[in-house]
């Protein structure tokens, strides 16, 4: 990359013109794809995990054949991109659109430079976000920030019928999402929650802090009671305490909310958990060179499957989409 440009200088970005050079076509991005999933070059079958397998010399109906349970087989075999009829390099490129964009990339973009429909583009991200959401589980040895954020349109933009369903405080309508960040990983974990009671807040912390981490939150509540805990008193105009703040998670919060407001304009609670991880996801990797990027997310899609039906299925979930509320 240009030395002394604005950014990150340190990491190894990859350029489109090298993105271009290095995956030409399907067979290419193919390659690449299974260096990633078999390292050590020994293909395995994803039905029943054998090693002894033959290549298929008319690569019909897949390139590969198990032995052992006579089963066919590819690289797609076994991830999201299972019966996906979009081609390799059209995945890994829009993988790379998904990891170098800090703020996201709209589906309406994806489909601009992939040259496929909106349905399929957005049909396409979202099961992307899946590997970004299996990269997202680690402990964290602390110091740990933890704290909550609320998705969700403003009030006063909404019709006056819609208005007087969300009676009560600010956060009445609108998603709840928790997280924590390590400041000594830099690592953050979130997902959306329907309540913010002490038991599901507490527990999120629980899930992903070791028990001898020190814990900083707000003065929220439901996060008293937790052991090694400091707290700072926002209520009260106080918002750092020697060691004691929330500025780290806080940070993640507005990325995240300039990137639905700047990029995706309006989203829905069905779906606001995929972008939640994927925002996350996307933060643990951020210190790591372009293609090791896709590199962990493309081993994220391993084990993952999304189909479109389930996709669209009700999750009892309002699917109506809200825009950001800053």
């Amino acid at each position: 990359m240009t030395k002394n440009a604005p950014g990150r200088n340190d990491r190894e970005g990859l350029t489109i013109i090298d993105l271009f050079k290095m995956f030409p076509d399907d067979e290419a991005a193919e390659k690449w794809f299974e260096d990633q999933r078999w390292p050590e070059g020994r293909k395995c079958c994803p039905d029943c995990g054998s090693m002894n397998y033959a290549v298929v010399a008319n690569r019909r109906p897949m390139p590969y054949r198990c032995r052992d349970c006579r089963s066919y087989f590819s690289v797609k075999k076994g991830t999201v991109m299972q019966s996906s009829k979009i081609g390799l390099q059209k995945w890994l490129f829009a993988m790379y659109m998904m990891s170098t964009s800090l703020k996201g990339a709209a589906s309406m973009k994806v489909y601009r430079e992939l040259g496929i429909t909106q349905k399929t583009a957005w049909f396409l991200t979202q099961r992307i976000r899946e590997g970004f959401k299996k990269g997202n589980a680690r402990s964290m040895i602390g110091p740990v920030e933890a704290d909550e954020t609320y998705v969700g349109g403003k009030r006063g933009n909404m019709h006056a019928s819609r208005r007087k369903k969300f009676e009560g405080r600010g956060t009445a309508g609108k998603t709840a999402v928790v997280g924590v960040k390590d400041r000594a990983s830099n690592a953050v974990s979130a997902k959306v929650v329907s309540r913010t009671d002490a038991e599901t807040l507490q527990g999120f912390v629980a899930d992903n802090a070791d028990p001898a981490a020190t814990v900083y939150t707000d003065d929220a509540r439901a996060y008293k009671g937790l052991p090694n805990h400091e707290s700072v008193s926002h209520s009260v105009g106080e918002y750092v305490r020697n060691q004691a703040h929330t500025n780290g998670i806080e940070s993640f919060w507005s990325l995240m909310k300039r990137g639905y407001k700047g990029i995706y304009h309006k989203m829905s609670p069905k779906h606001l958990d995929r972008y939640v991880r994927e925002f996350a996801g996307r933060h643990n990797v951020r210190d790591s060179g372009t293609l090791e990027q896709m590199a962990v997310l493309s081993c994220g899609l391993v084990g993952a499957r999304l189909r479109y039906r389930d996709l669209i299925e009700d999750n009892g979930l309002d699917s109506g989409a809200r825009a950001i509320a800053v």
